[in-house]
C-alpha cells in the first residue's frame, strides 16, 4: 500500500504492508530513528509523536491511518538554525534523562502537555506524563524539565 505522510514538515511516501505501524514507517521509511520502539503494546511511551499536534503512541497507529496527516517527531522540534526546542533544552539543563531511551517520547509528550497546559503544576506534569515510562530515573528531573520549559521557577 502506498502511504504519504507529512513528517516534520516534509512529505514522506513509501510502499508499505497494510499493517505497518507508524513507528516503523517513521524509522524504516522516513529514516527517523529518534522515535524508539519500546514495548509495542502502548505501555511505555517511547514511541510518542505528535499527530496533527496531538500526542499519540506511534506503536498503536497504522501508517495508513496517519496518511494525509502531519506527524512531528523529536527530530522535527529542532529549529531551522539547529537550536534545540525549549523542551529539549530544559531536559538538557535539568538532567531530565539518564540512558536516553525514553527521552524522545517524554519530550514529545511534554510538548503536547505544554500546548494544552502552558503552566502546569508538578502534579499536573506527573499526570500528563503518566503514559510514558522511564526505567532509569525517579522522574524528579523529568518533571523539573517540563516545569523549566514552561518558564516557571524550578524548585528543588
Amino acid at each position: 500500500m502506498k502511504v504519504s505522510i507529512e513528517v516534520n514538515g516534509r512529505p514522506v511516501a513509501g510502499e508499505v504492508p497494510d499493517r505497518t505501524l507508524l513507528v516503523h514507517f517513521l524509522r524504516d521509511t522516513a529514516g527517523l530513528t529518534g522515535t524508539n520502539v519500546g514495548c509495542d503494546t502502548t505501555s511505555c511511551g517511547a514511541c510518542t509523536v505528535l499527530l496533527d499536534g496531538e500526542s499519540v503512541k506511534s506503536c498503536t497507529v497504522l501508517a495508513a491511518q496517519a496518511a494525509g496527516h502531519a506527524v512531528t517527531t523529536v527530530e522535527g522540534l529542532e529549529g531551522s538554525d539547529g537550536t534545540l526546542h525549549p523542551v529539549q533544552e530544559a531536559f538538557r539543563e535539568q538532567h531530565g534523562l539518564q540512558c536516553g531511551f525514553c527521552t524522545p517520547g517524554m519530550i514529545m509528550a511534554a510538548v503536547s502537555l505544554l500546548a494544552d497546559n502552558p503552566k502546569p503544576t508538578r502534579d499536573e506534569v506527573r499526570a500528563g506524563l503518566e503514559g510514558n515510562l522511564c526505567r532509569c530515573t525517579g522522574y524528579h528531573n523529568i518533571v523539573s524539565a517540563v516545569i523549566d520549559a514552561s518558564g516557571q521557577e524550578v524548585d528543588r
